[in-house]
């Protein structure tokens, strides 16, 4: 089994889908020639051609248009933007066309559009390579939002993206795109979309966490248990869909709760993990649900580590919970 990092898995995958499905194609800035900026399609377009992997202009609204308008005609489009902060010229057609054609179709077409994106911090990219956006995504009814944090889950999870018949939001953490490598299995390997993974079990208090802020939790976890705190951190993967059972069975095992994104506070994604606990798992609770995020301002360039959470944060967020 090969050693993989997050851009090498990815790549492959995209192998794998284009040798096995003549549906699929690739679009996107500099996708083609360049292999993208961060070259995950490097080699592509010499072994597909320019059909099935194609260089775009640089207009997002453009690129996710084009790919509904190639998923309605039967292809299964996977689009690139360059950078997740670009996509907002594209939200139009995301929110208003890619979301809904299901629904306003009454089930007559699907839209089997894959929109790929690195996204977060970590790499000194201040505010206009940086964000964190995936709670506009999450609100909005029709799509599914995957966030892969291994190089086997980013290539599991991107292959079941495409057998579906649906879109996907697929966020990918840049920050680790080449700082870690493990086996990632060949040929077709599938990860189950809205099946959350135990990334540390533990009994004493459940970290919530997805993409970059997996390993950073786990970090924690590990600086934790020298004070005889057993943590749990538990991997999403899948934000919408969410894996509900695998979440509220962690926290009511261990009655603490610490909510971790590298994403705006006000709204984040985690204000939606802290109200499903509220709801269904209150009475489990033996201290306040805390989050551990990025800060209510533009993404700093000079400041980004002290944006950042990093464990030492979440460590801090551990003795309150268990200490309350």
């Amino acid at each position: 089994m090969p050693s993989m990092t997050m851009v090498q898995a990815i790549q492959d995958a995209l192998r794998v889908a284009l040798r096995e499905d003549p549906r699929v194609v690739v679009l996107g800035e500099d996708v083609g020639k360049n292999g993208g900026v961060f070259r995950v399609t490097e080699g592509l377009q010499a072994e597909f051609g320019a059909e099935r992997v194609a260089d775009t202009p640089l207009a997002e609204n453009g690129i996710v248009g084009g790919a509904i308008g190639m998923a309605l005609y039967g292809l299964k489009p996977v689009a690139e933007i360059q950078f997740v902060d670009f996509i907002y010229p594209a939200f139009d057609q995301i929110v208003s066309e890619l979301a809904k054609m299901r629904w306003r179709s009454a089930g007559q077409y699907g839209c089997p559009v894959v929109v790929r994106a690195p996204y977060g911090g970590g790499i000194k990219g201040g505010l206009y390579h940086s964000q964190s956006p995936e709670a506009y995504f999450c609100h909005t009814a029709g799509l599914t939002v995957v966030i892969p944090s291994t190089p086997a889950d980013a290539k599991g999870l991107l292959l079941s993206a495409l057998e579906g018949e649906d879109p996907v939001i697929f966020l990918e953490p840049k920050r680790l795109y080449r700082t870690t490598k493990e086996e990632v299995p060949e040929g077709r390997h599938r990860v189950p979309i809205a099946r959350a993974r135990t990334a540390r079990a533990g009994t004493h208090c459940t970290v919530l966490a997805y993409g970059a802020m997996v390993p950073v939790s786990v970090e924690a976890a590990g600086t934790a248990e020298a004070r005889g705190w057993s943590i749990e951190v538990i991997d999403l993967r899948t934000l919408v869909p969410l894996d509900v059972e695998t979440v509220l069975a962690s926290v009511r095992k261990t009655g603490r709760v610490v909510i971790v994104h590298e994403a705006p506070r006000t709204c984040g994604y985690g204000a939606e993990l802290a109200a499903l606990i509220a709801e269904q798992a209150l009475t489990s609770l033996q201290a306040p649900v805390l989050r551990v995020t990025g800060y209510d301002t533009p993404f700093p360039y000079t400041l980004e580590h002290a944006y950042l959470p990093d464990a030492g944060r979440i460590v801090r967020a551990l003795e309150h919970a268990m200490s309350y």
